[in-house]
């Protein structure tokens, strides 16, 4: 009998999907101090979209409350991408495409584990064009990431359930087999 239903914790920090997710708070806290307002409500708006993002990435207790507050993570990384192409459609600026040629380049280097080791590397010479393009490129590998694990946490689910019923097995096994 199996006398553990909680899972171990504190693994989230080790998925990528997490540590890009930092990457991204840490970009959109720099980002906003160099290129907007700091009394605009944008300003906050981006921060917090950013910092949930990684906040939620985490592994409580129900599998329930993870795949939604995955999905949260998810839904306000999405919302930060619309902060980005809102701040280069308002400041004339260009959202780079999938053919624009800096884009492959780019792509390459947010997946390297340079990028990982020192997010902050190239961070204060980009341009707000730039920043705000490679906002939007990481925003979307970790979006790549999240629907991943989304899944992965719904396999998990139909195939392990959820604590309540881990909490009843293991209730009903003890009494079928009091420990004396």
């Amino acid at each position: 009998m199996s006398d553990y239903f909680l899972p171990p914790g504190g693994g989230y920090r080790k998925l990528k999907a997490y540590q890009i997710a930092e990457a991204i708070c840490d970009l959109t806290s720099l980002f906003v101090k160099k290129y907007v307002p700091r009394n605009s409500r944008t300003c906050d708006q981006m921060e917090q979209a950013a910092r949930s993002g990684k906040q939620n990435v985490d592994s409580p207790t129900s599998k329930e409350t993870e795949i939604k507050l995955t999905n949260v993570a998810k839904a306000s990384l999405e919302e930060l991408v619309l902060d980005c192409e809102d701040y280069l459609r308002q400041h004339s600026l260009a959202k780079w495409e999938a053919e624009h040629p800096r884009i492959q380049a780019l792509r390459a280097y947010l997946k390297s584990e340079r990028f990982l080791a020192n997010p902050m590397e190239y961070a204060n010479r980009y341009s707000a064009e730039e920043f705000c393009n490679a906002m939007i490129t990481l925003i979307s590998q970790c979006k790549y990431l999240l629907r991943r694990l989304i899944a992965k946490q719904q396999e998990q689910f139909i195939n392990e359930g959820g604590i309540r019923e881990k909490m009843y097995k293991v209730r009903t096994e003890y009494r079928a087999h009091p420990k004396k």
